[in-house]
């Protein structure tokens, strides 16, 4: 059951990365997701279905519109493969669990979040606010179905509690943290939380250290400068995701370690 879940989910998350291309494309630029269909952004011409199939089709391709041969970014496959193999991570994950839409979700929007914030620097509310009512939902749903009320009130004060220590961090150094690193502070917090204060506890740890880490090679390696902004929500994304995905262990070992 495990392996087919997985699979499907993969399958399902190849499929939502073409999705997911489009809401990175348009969104920053206030255009709507609904239509016009997909087109080549140079020459306008619809991509026909044939065109469109995941990660094959710009292989087939070899990365050019098939109509004037502009070059298709290796972003679109790159989006596509992410998150059909999170997806099937996640799947694996949840295989066993009603909750598995909810982080599913999750992860669909933390992939369009990151690719957003490091092009462009911003985490878009347009992303934001559905998440949180799409996941917030679902775990709704999922605590009903498994009878586990106190993961809900867990999560819903992990939220709270992410997002009042995110937003006093923004209040003392607003240069450091942006407001959008705020508001996915709630998002993240409320599906770490459904797992467990541990949980909570190491992908926000996570996600500053990542940050730190790769801050610190950037300037080493004279990519950045310390003055340079670098984009926050991909680190705390990927802190997350770290948690969700291995946390049970993470925290075991943990705990382990401290006797």
């Amino acid at each position: 059951m495990t392996v087919l879940v997985a699979a499907l989910s993969g399958l399902y998350g190849l499929v939502i990365g073409s999705f997911l291309n489009v809401v990175i494309w348009r969104v920053p630029r206030r255009e709507s997701i609904v239509k016009p269909p997909s087109h080549c952004p140079a020459c306008d011409a619809k991509i026909a279905n044939r065109d469109n199939v995941p990660v094959v089709s710009w292989l087939l391709l070899r990365g050019r519109c098939r109509r004037c041969g502009t070059a298709i970014s290796a972003r679109y496959p790159f989006v596509e493969l992410l998150t059909g193999v999170l997806f099937a991570a996640i799947g694996a994950r949840f295989s066993h669990s009603w909750a598995l839409p909810a982080y599913l979700v999750l992860t669909g929007a933390l992939v369009a979040l990151s690719a957003i914030d490091l092009e462009h620097y911003v985490l878009p509310n347009r992303i934001l606010y559905p998440a949180d009512g799409a996941v917030i939902v679902l775990l709704v749903v999922a605590s009903a179905a498994e009878h586990d009320w106190g993961a809900l009130v867990r999560a819903g004060l992990a939220g709270a509690v992410a997002f009042a220590i995110f937003f006093t961090i923004h209040i003392v150094s607003p240069r450091g943290m942006g407001f959008g690193d705020v508001r996915l502070s709630f998002l993240l917090g409320l599906s770490l939380g459904w797992l467990g204060w541990g949980e909570v506890a190491g992908g926000l740890f996570a996600g500053f250290l990542y940050g730190a880490v790769v801050g610190v090679a950037l300037i080493a390696v004279k990519v950045r400068g310390r003055k340079q902004q670098i984009p926050f929500g991909p680190f705390l994304a990927a802190g997350a995701m770290t948690f969700v995905l291995f946390g049970e262990p993470l925290v075991d070992w943990y705990r382990h370690l401290g006797g």
